[in-house]
């Protein structure tokens, strides 16, 4: 019996690899009850309420991500002296010494651990200088604990280090411009870094948002209790019903092996991976921000429906809204804004085109990019006024090329954000041409995809011609419209056009986004450009149109959910806003027998083993 009970605590504390703690488990359930009745009790002694989330929090990270809690924990104690250290300089070269010293410290953190195998493969298709990674870390800690208890010659990504890295960096930039006060206790700011519902998968918390909250004391309304559990309901059908089952029943086959799928199947995965992806992360969010509402605290929304975004600027003033403001405010507007380009500017864009340009070791990608520049600087040269235009472009293009860098340590996820910034910046001009000048050039580039595709025979020419001439025919219809002046605006049918548009947009973006994850980062190129270029082939390939049906009818009830999954993400916000309401009034029997029977339903679709949310590798 004894024994018994040792194993028990003994597994109950201790940190298995193979199965981390998850929002998903019944133990992580267990868990936050444990949590929340000691929290009930002592909820109203501030001090010790943020003392004891402080240390639960860090547990709950060592059983997510091991030793690696050492990493939290020296970013916690590093960033409240610096905060101190920054606030108390007298002047401002004092403060922002202290400032930079910070931001190094936390971004060679980062970059050490996230980056390190990029920088390797760079270098070494660069210079043809082979850099074999060494972890330092593991080393030290072979040293401390007297024995090679771990591996040194391989560098494992920390779950959630890029969301509390930014989370510290924003704090100390706040201190330094005048936002918040720096934090007196080492405990309180510890728990301000580690709380654990947001901790390792955001979303990123910023310090003048969330510190006045550690502050004050509990309160939690009748109504505030059932949002609250309509948010951990909705999030758990989102990753259990929506992310997990559409997810290992198809979407994870085919992205494993996209040429044993044809091209129908191919491209219905790639599009039921943009519901996965938003399940997936919006899910977690919606779980993180249930439980830290039902412990009194609030965090920021991070999802506004964003597959009914009209536009790709649009779509990311909706998707991981928490990151989307972080690097307007901490990248983009220092970079120079939509004012002007600064040093940075140029120097971010020049230095990925340069290295891309040379690891490509293509004459007509340097042609390309040489031909870019050259109208850049022309242009400015010529008309002034429009240099204006062009920087703030420019400054977007780094903004997102910068933050694809943050999403994984591989090309296809510069190439993600870049597309997604192209996307942008070419919607501000298309936004501004009548619909007489969109259908010309519309016209003339849909003519030469449809030439370059018979010259030069690819899939990727074929899915370029066909996706043309569907804007094509959609602007051409408008144009006709115009042509007889017709007066009626059908918004209601402009608006879907346009969600149509950015949705296939920033779906296919997504080819190279899912490629690259899930792998390891010393492979992650080569497999992702591998999965990206089968998957392409596949889908611009020769399709066999008769088997279709077979398909349908072999993966109904995964293509029923996918179509059931954006349905229910197209209902407008007003109705949503109107059930979650009442679900929140339900009398407290009726709510609890209501959450019995969802949770019942929810779990019929659990997978054999619990999938892992996709943003806790970033």
């Amino acid at each position: 019996m004894l024994d018994t009970f040792i194993n028990f605590i003994c597994d109950t504390f201790s940190f298995d690899p193979q199965s981390p703690l998850l929002f998903t488990q019944l133990y992580f359930w267990i868990f936050f009850l444990a949590v929340f009745a000691v929290f009930s009790r002592i909820h109203s002694k501030v001090l010790m309420r943020n003392t004891f989330l402080f240390f639960v929090s860090v547990f709950f990270y060592y059983k997510t991500s091991g030793w690696f809690t050492l990493i939290l924990v020296f970013a916690t104690i590093f960033n409240f002296f610096d905060g101190a250290l920054i606030y108390r300089a007298k002047k401002d070269g004092g403060k922002l010494a202290w400032l930079i010293l910070g931001l190094i410290v936390n971004l060679m953190t980062l970059c050490y651990f996230k980056y390190s195998y990029f920088f390797a493969d760079m270098i070494k298709d660069l210079f043809g200088i082979e850099i074999k990674v060494f972890n330092a870390f593991a080393m030290i800690g072979n040293r401390i604990a007297g024995r090679p208890a771990f591996t040194v010659d391989q560098i494992l990504l920390p779950v959630g280090i890029s969301f509390y890295t930014f989370q510290c960096i924003s704090y100390l930039m706040d201190i330094f411009r005048n936002r918040v006060e720096p934090v007196k206790n080492v405990l309180n700011f510890g728990f301000y870094v580690t709380f654990f519902p947001q901790l390792v998968a955001g979303p990123i918390v910023r310090a003048s948002d969330f510190i006045p909250q550690i502050y004050k004391k509990y309160f939690l309304s009748r109504r505030q209790f059932g949002i609250a559990m309509f948010w951990i309901l909705n999030g758990l059908a989102k990753k259990i019903i929506l992310s997990d089952y559409i997810a290992v029943n198809f979407i994870d086959r085919v992205f494993d092996n996209p040429t044993m799928y044809t091209g129908f199947e191919n491209l219905v995965a790639l599009f039921g991976y943009s519901l996965q992806v938003y399940a997936d992360f919006s899910g977690y969010t919606d779980i993180a921000i249930g439980v830290a509402m039902l412990m009194g605290f609030y965090l920021p929304k991070n999802f506004n429906s964003p597959y009914k975004a009209t536009n790709p600027g649009g779509f990311w003033k909706r998707w991981h809204i928490s990151l989307s403001k972080w690097l307007q405010d901490y990248l983009y507007i220092p970079l120079g804004g939509n004012r002007t380009a600064s040093f940075g500017t140029y120097a971010c864009i020049l230095t990925i085109s340069l290295v891309g340009t040379i690891l490509s070791g293509s004459i007509w990608v340097a042609i390309i990019v040489i031909t870019i520049a050259l109208i850049v600087t022309i242009n400015c040269y010529k008309y002034p006024e429009k240099k204006k235009n062009l920087t703030s472009n420019m400054n977007r293009l780094n903004t997102m090329l910068l933050g694809g860098l943050w999403h994984g340590a591989s090309w296809n996820f510069m190439i993600w954000g870049g597309l997604n910034g192209l996307g942008m910046i070419v919607y501000r001009f298309w936004k501004d041409w009548d619909v007489f000048a969109r259908t010309a050039i519309i016209m003339a580039l849909t003519i030469l995809m449809l030439a370059v595709a018979c010259w030069f025979p690819a899939p990727i020419w074929n899915i370029a011609f066909v996706w043309c001439l569907i804007i094509f025919i959609g602007t051409f219809i408008r144009l006709i419209y115009a042509y007889f002046e017709g007066t009626y605006e059908f918004k209601f049918l402009q608006t879907c056009w346009a969600v149509f548009q950015t949705f296939v947009f920033i779906t296919w973006t997504r080819l190279f986004f899912r490629a690259g994850s899930n792998l390891d980062p010393a492979e992650a190129n080569e497999k992702a450009w591998d999965t990206a270029k089968n998957m392409v082939n596949q889908i611009g390939g020769h399709w066999d149109v008769s088997l279709i049906p077979q398909i349908c009818a072999g993966y109904k009830s995964v293509f029923i959910l996918i179509v059931l999954g954006m349905l229910i993400h197209w209902i407008p916000e007003n109705i949503k806003r109107r059930y979650r309401f009442t679900f929140a009034a339900l009398p407290l029997p009726v709510m609890a027998v209501f959450v019995a029977i969802f949770v019942f339903v929810i779990y019929q679709f659990i997978t054999a083993d619990l999938q892992k949310f996709i943003y806790f590798q970033f």
